[in-house]
């Protein structure tokens, strides 16, 4: 993965997609800071992050995600709740 970038805000569902061949969950993601800004991800394909962004999802929770490029898709990386 290319590019990593760090952002904090609220996690909000975008689109849900079909699962994997392995029937692991993927979704289109946004995570938008205080001003309304965002940016658009999708979880990775077969990763425990389809499952552990489920915890995040329309909640009042400010989290950290990292995103990067993979195969030019931007990509969630990692995911942290802030305390």
């Amino acid at each position: 993965m290319k590019n990593i970038t760090r952002h904090t805000g609220k996690i909000k569902l975008i689109e849900r997609l079909k699962n994997s061949k392995n029937g692991n969950p993927q979704f289109i993601l946004g995570v938008f800071e205080y001003q309304g800004l965002g940016w658009t991800f999708r979880t990775p394909k077969d990763s425990m992050l389809g499952y552990k962004i489920k915890n995040y999802i329309d909640r009042d929770v400010d989290v950290t995600v990292t995103i990067g490029t993979h195969y030019n898709t931007c990509t969630l990386n990692s995911i942290e709740g802030v305390a």
